[in-house]
């Protein structure tokens, strides 16, 4: 059983080629015994951007806060707090910040595509 805060839970910056910009929170994954999924929180700074990119598990997204972009495969979808994305295995996609506040999104993969 987990009942936590967002708050106490580290961020870690993003290094990828192609991110800027970008934190990453584990909230709920193998440690909390969630052991087929894991469930990240991203921050995505202004005028930051995850890198475009693509891989072979689909992935379930909410938006928290903020607005911004979500392009998959070349088409670009406008997102806002409330909105919902689901993206498929192997497509090309991006989240882009378009604003001045932070653009805040859960995304819940397989684990592999976390661990």
């Amino acid at each position: 059983m987990l009942v936590s805060h967002v708050r106490d839970v580290k961020k870690i910056p993003m290094p990828i080629e192609g991110a800027k910009d970008v934190m990453k929170q584990l909230l709920v994954g193998n440690a909390e015994g969630w052991t087929d999924h894991a469930m990240r929180l991203f921050t995505v700074g202004k005028s930051g951007h995850t890198p475009k990119h693509s891989h072979p598990w689909p992935h379930i997204n909410y938006i928290v806060s903020g607005c911004g972009e979500l392009e998959v495969n070349g088409k670009v979808h406008a997102v806002e707090a409330g909105s919902i994305g689901f993206v498929p295995e192997n497509a090309e996609h991006q989240f882009r910040n378009v604003a001045d506040q932070d653009f805040v999104f859960i995304c819940i993969v397989p684990n592999r595509g976390e661990y």
